[in-house]
């Protein structure tokens, strides 16, 4: 356990820290060689991985090439340029659609598309503005915090989400059924906890004229009316998918794909640059932090978990349900959502009271949260900001994190306990 622990506790922190601009795919890939050098895990256990991680991983890539195209053809400009006029200049309203757009795009693209593609858009937007620093951070710290908070609805909304459903086997409409109420309490409460917290630094009125009509932010008109059209139907082909037990990568990059090839023949996108420009370390930080993480589950990390959780099962739902939760979020919070999910859900198998499998998902969501490391979409968030010049220091963000988000959860799990 002390060998297994130590390798990954170097992996995340050279994770975090990236000394010398060492991307954090490679970091996990040294750290899953570390670990099958030394052992803790073998040939076998690494095809056990790749048997739990293929179809999140492949459906991530096809999100992220999906809303990448949609960025190039000016969709999400002229969504957050359309948010902002509907607001009419009231600071309250702003604030509250920017959240309900960062839901969206959430919901839809994953977080981590939310943090890479729409947090560089909305910041744009505010320096346009002239919006003093306090507010835009105000604003970005709210888009942050609801990249994860929102990341419920759907299988493909967030990588934790499609490894669970993989895991237990569970399908599209089946999944929906059950987080859709979560899904709106989270956004709903979330809502009222930042405005809460952050009403002080945003501006009762803002100049909107500063900002051109949301038709100019449009590249290509056919490819963007043709975008609402592919979406709709993308979305529905995954409750197809549902009835003839197809893997969502199946649906999430073959449908990216295709819709590159629209872009491509339309001339709206070059297709070599958004391949090469696609989060590829993403996929090897995934790959090589689950082999990391299952020397901890060979050490035994998962066999206590699982008595403690078998233990939480016996009483009652309310408890087990907000039990299972903040372990999920307190284990996320310190060793990353990825990491967490999975050892969580090998605990989990032999327990009845399959509830508590969407309390690990809510935790593993929510919980990171607390602390600027706990989830890649916010390490993404993170890095596109220093990028831009918006520095939130470590101290800042986890005092945010830390009043925001015990709250949010607590309510989110007793939804799901309810309904």
């Amino acid at each position: 356990m002390f060998l297994a622990s130590l390798v990954f506790i170097v992996t995340l922190v050279f994770v975090i820290w990236q000394p010398k601009n060492l991307q954090i795919g490679t970091s996990a890939i040294i750290g899953a060689f570390a670990a099958l050098g030394l052992g803790l895990v073998s040939f076998e256990d690494v095809i056990s991985v790749y048997s739990i991680v293929w179809d999140a991983t492949l459906s991530f890539i096809g999100i992220i090439i999906l809303s990448m195209v949609l960025d190039e053809i000016g969709f999400f400009d002229w969504c957050a340029l359309k948010m902002a006029k509907l607001s009419g200049g009231n600071g309250f309203r702003m604030f509250v659609y920017s959240i309900l757009l960062g839901a969206l795009v959430s919901a839809l693209f994953a977080n981590d598309g939310a943090a890479l593609i729409l947090t560089p858009i909305l910041l744009s937007k505010m320096r346009i503005l002239k919006l003093n620093m306090k507010s835009i951070i105000a604003f970005l710290l709210a888009g942050g915090f609801i990249s994860d908070s929102a990341s419920l609805p759907f299988v493909f909304s967030n990588l934790t989400n499609i490894v669970t459903a993989n895991y237990f086997s569970i399908g599209f409409a089946q999944y929906l059924s059950n987080m859709l109420i979560p899904f709106i309490v989270s956004v709903f409460t979330s809502i009222v906890f930042l405005w809460f917290l952050l009403k002080k630094d945003i501006p009762k009125t803002i100049d909107i004229s500063l900002l051109p009509e949301a038709s100019t932010a449009i590249k290509n008109k056919k490819m963007f009316y043709i975008s609402w059209v592919f979406l709709f139907v993308l979305f529905f082909s995954y409750f197809i998918g549902d009835i003839y037990d197809l893997p969502i990568s199946l649906f999430a990059l073959g449908g990216a794909l295709i819709f590159l090839s629209i872009a491509t023949i339309l001339k709206s996108v070059k297709p070599i640059s958004i391949i090469k420009e696609a989060p590829w370390q993403v996929v090897w930080f995934s790959i090589g932090l689950y082999i990391v993480v299952y020397g901890l589950k060979n050490a035994g990390l998962t066999d206590y978990l699982a008595l403690v959780l078998k233990d939480l099962s016996l009483r009652g739902d309310t408890i087990a349900i907000i039990g299972t939760g903040f372990i999920s979020a307190v284990l996320s919070a310190l060793m990353n959502n990825m990491p967490t999910i999975m050892i969580m859900d090998i605990a989990l198998q032999d327990i009845p009271n399959k509830a508590l499998v969407y309390a690990n998902i809510i935790g593993s969501n929510l919980g990171p949260k607390m602390t600027p490391f706990g989830s890649l979409a916010t390490l993404l968030w993170l890095h596109v900001l220093a990028k831009k010049g918006v520095n939130i220091s470590f101290i800042q963000y986890s005092k945010f994190g830390l009043i925001i988000t015990p709250p949010v959860l607590l309510i989110v799990l007793l939804a799901l306990a309810w309904s």
